[in-house]
């Protein structure tokens, strides 16, 4: 079967058994595989200095020589802006240069030196899972001595350092110009709050039972790949496929002016000689003007709330600073404009395992995602109304940031806090709560809503009273509430239940779902999340309210909704989705044109021959741009697979594993190749081999139990199904067909008693409820 790296709720109703067994469609991995934020083993991802999450083992190399800063980027094409460097910027810009020196952007990445690098390298060592790392200086220089993916120790030079607070990570070379986040990072806080040692990332994935795949040699640790993007300003990747090697460079090596702006050579023409450039009187010559705010303030309406003088119309800023501050997978490496964030990148949406049923932050998502679902989105508020954006600092300190338009003599009072002391009363601490990262890095809810502990007592999710009163249960906070209030605030997220059920795969969750998607109050995050779990619900009363989400005008909707219509018939497909290969978002066309891989264009008419034919080749085409990616040539795999290009198709599949060999779904598609290809031997040995590397990884033992069925190979095939419901029993699908095959040999009562294990983890799981009523009224 193919895999998926978003687990979905089971359907609402029992599909036929050969839909269990048989490989998804490919149609399904074209779309859904690309996720770089949802790593498919283990389920939580470790938190690191990056976006998106992968894997890969690298060798280590011998010492080497200081080396000297990357080229510059290449110059841009003519008649296109260039980038000019924060020195043209500072002479015009004195104040804003001075706010941002020092700050988080100007010290993203800096080259390893007495003044940047903050460790203890006076031959300080740190011990953790039987690993012994020692810090020291040599020649003038940073090393470290630690050991690589095998155990095997060597000395390996700091080249640069990367972040400053609360943690500092150092940047380790390794061969093809590969830059690697070290893993264990110095905790830059003062020694009084914990801080000024050496400390461990990840220590559930570092411990005496290592897992290979995130290790600091892999993947997921790549600068190249995986973090240099938002810590540089105008970064090239340069990976040259032949080679297997980078050749990154960049114009500046921190989050400098042009990173934001964009490039200024525009700019500085029109500051020399306003009147001779008369084009760019409306923009100054930049590619992004933040004029967003200029004239704007805020003011209290006759209802006594707050209101923006004039209405939000764009949303450059927002969109600029999400181009990092979001959890997004990056489409496409050219050049664009910094803000616009629909031309280069995939958000995610409030997907399990990122975000908890009602939308908190549960994952590392980089605020974005969290402040879209916010009232204060809605109501206009952009990221510079609360932070200074060339030194990051809040405007003003603690509460003063909301009261500059919040009254506080209506919020600043216990009238509204219902506490008696400064403690627990602060506008963050309830609206606001934190949730640590890296060990020691806490990042603060950007969805600002209201607590609801009712819904800890019900769903299990976390709340801000709670926060504070751990020594309390869910069930006092929500008293609590109660009281105070007398009744129970319900604020402006309303889809906890609706993506409980869905996650569930509960009778019901389908109409839940449909009911939100329309629902035009609640934030666009949220519908585009309800349309993209429809998936799991094909039907025609679906598909009506997905014809709708595919026209929205927000294109998250239409992103979410395109999610959905991957288990639709090519037919169906094309007629809902054919026209956004003209949409004027070109991740939408290549979402678009991602979920139409299978349709020959052949077989088109008219001009819609050539619309599809170019809007694959464009898909092709941004895959290949990404060949370092390993799920970009998964998706070249799937590109070629449904063209019966056999071959091509297994290279990109192979190329996929050779740069990340923990790449589970790259095992389960070039396994599922090889069976369709009656090579049912290779795809048994592909699997094993995986196992090798991924022992606990229950889709790749579930995908050889299917192998071993319909290889008749039953006694095999049940103790591999077996293993993937130990491994993950919290996946009903792995139950359900565990169940079939028992009933299949015979095994009626365990089959029974498996369903009844997985009804005790997942009651409302539909697809379990109605196998149990099946096998107990003896159908088969």
């Amino acid at each position: 079967m193919r895999q998926q790296n978003n687990k979905k709720p089971e359907q609402s109703m029992s599909p036929p058994v050969w839909r269990l067994i048989l490989p998804l469609l490919l149609v399904l991995a074209a779309v859904f595989i690309w996720w770089l934020t949802l790593p498919s083993e283990p389920t939580t991802a470790p938190a690191s200095a990056t976006n998106h999450p992968a894997a890969e083992s690298a060798t280590v190399p011998t010492p080497k020589p200081a080396v000297a800063p990357p080229t510059p980027a290449t110059a841009p094409s003519p008649g296109a802006p260039d980038y000019v460097g924060r020195q043209a910027c500072a002479g015009c810009h004195a104040e804003q240069t001075a706010q941002f020196t020092g700050s988080h952007h100007d010290q993203a990445m800096q080259q390893a030196s007495a003044e940047t690098v903050l460790g203890n390298f006076a031959n300080q060592t740190f011990e953790f899972g039987g690993v012994t790392s020692r810090f020291f200086e040599r020649d003038g220089q940073y090393w470290v001595n630690t050991a690589d993916a095998e155990g095997q120790y060597d000395d390996y030079q700091v080249d640069y350092t990367f972040g400053v607070y609360p943690l500092q990570q150092y940047l380790l070379a390794l061969p093809g110009g590969r830059y690697q986040a070290f893993s264990v990072a110095w905790d830059a806080r003062p020694s009084e709050e914990g801080g000024q040692r050496w400390f461990q990332l990840n220590p559930d994935v570092n411990g005496d039972n290592p897992v290979k795949a995130l290790h600091w040699t892999g993947r997921q640790f790549n600068w190249n790949l995986m973090c240099a993007e938002c810590h540089s300003t105008n970064l090239e990747r340069n990976f040259d496929a032949a080679s297997n090697s980078y050749s990154t460079r960049w114009n500046e090596i921190d989050v400098s002016c042009e990173a934001c702006h964009g490039p200024a050579s525009d700019h500085l023409q029109w500051a020399a000689s306003p009147d001779s450039h008369p084009d760019m009187a409306d923009t100054l010559g930049l590619s992004l003007r933040f004029d967003e705010r200029q004239g704007v303030n805020w003011q209290i309406n006759a209802s006594g709330h707050p209101e923006r003088s004039m209405p939000r119309s764009s949303e450059k800023e927002i969109q600029a600073c999400a181009a990092c501050h979001s959890r997004r997978a990056q489409l496409f490496d050219d050049r664009q404009d910094a803000g616009l964030l629909v031309e280069n990148y995939l958000l995610s949406t409030l997907d399990q395992g990122l975000y908890h049923p009602d939308g908190q932050i549960q994952d590392e998502v980089f605020v974005h995602g969290s402040f879209l679902q916010s009232k204060m989105y809605q109501a206009g508020v952009t990221c510079s109304d609360c932070h200074n954006p060339h030194s990051l600092e809040l405007r003003l300190p603690g509460d003063g940031v909301c009261l500059q338009c919040h009254q506080a003599d209506q919020y600043q009072t216990p009238k509204h806090h219902f506490h008696s002391t400064a403690a627990g009363s602060a506008c963050v601490d309830c609206h606001m709560p934190a949730t640590t990262y890296m060990e020691v890095d806490p990042r603060r809810d950007h969805s600002i809503r209201i607590p609801r502990p009712d819904l800890s007592v019900s769903l299990g999710t976390p709340n801000a009273c709670n926060q504070c009163h751990n020594e309390q249960s869910p069930e006092w906070a929500a008293d609590h509430v109660q009281q105070w209030y007398g009744h129970t605030p319900q604020g402006l997220q309303q889809y906890a239940e609706t993506f409980a059920l869905a996650r569930a795969g509960a009778e019901g969750a389908d109409g839940a779902l449909v009911a939100l998607l329309n629902d035009d109050s609640q934030p666009a995050i949220a519908r585009a999340t309800a349309a993209s779990l429809l998936q799991s619900w094909p039907g025609p009363e679906v598909a009506q309210s997905l014809f709708v989400a595919l026209r929205a005008e927000d294109p998250q909707i239409r992103l979410g909704a395109l999610q959905a219509v991957a288990g639709y018939p090519p037919v169906t497909r094309w007629q809902l989705v054919n026209h956004l290969l003209d949409a004027p978002e070109r991740v939408v066309r290549l979402q678009a044109a991602g979920q139409l891989l299978d349709i020959p264009p052949e077989e088109m008419r008219g001009a819609d021959v050539e619309r599809l034919r170019k809007a694959q080749e464009s898909y092709l085409a941004a895959q290949q741009a990404n060949a370092d990616d390993a799920s970009a040539q998964l998706n070249i795999g799937v590109f070629y697979q449904t063209r019966r290009q056999l071959a091509l198709a297994e290279d990109a599949y192979q190329q996929a594993l050779k740069l990340d060999p923990y790449f589970i779904a790259a095992y389960i598609n070039l396994a599922d190749l090889y069976r369709a290809s009656l090579r049912d031997p290779d795809a048994e040995r592909l699997l094993n081999e995986g196992l090798k590397r991924l022992p606990e990884a229950a889709p790749l033992h579930f995908s050889l139990g299917l192998l071993k069925v319909r290889s008749k190979q039953m006694d095999n095939a049940l103790a591999s199904l077996r293993q993937a419901v130990s491994l993950d029993p919290d996946t009903a699908r792995y139950r359900y067909v565990l169940a079939v095959a028992l009933n299949s040999e015979g095994q009626h009562s365990d089959a029974l008693a498996e369903i009844d294990k997985g009804l005790q983890r997942n009651p409302n799981s539909q697809t379990l409820l109605t196998l149990r009523q099946q096998l107990q009224s003896g159908q088969p």
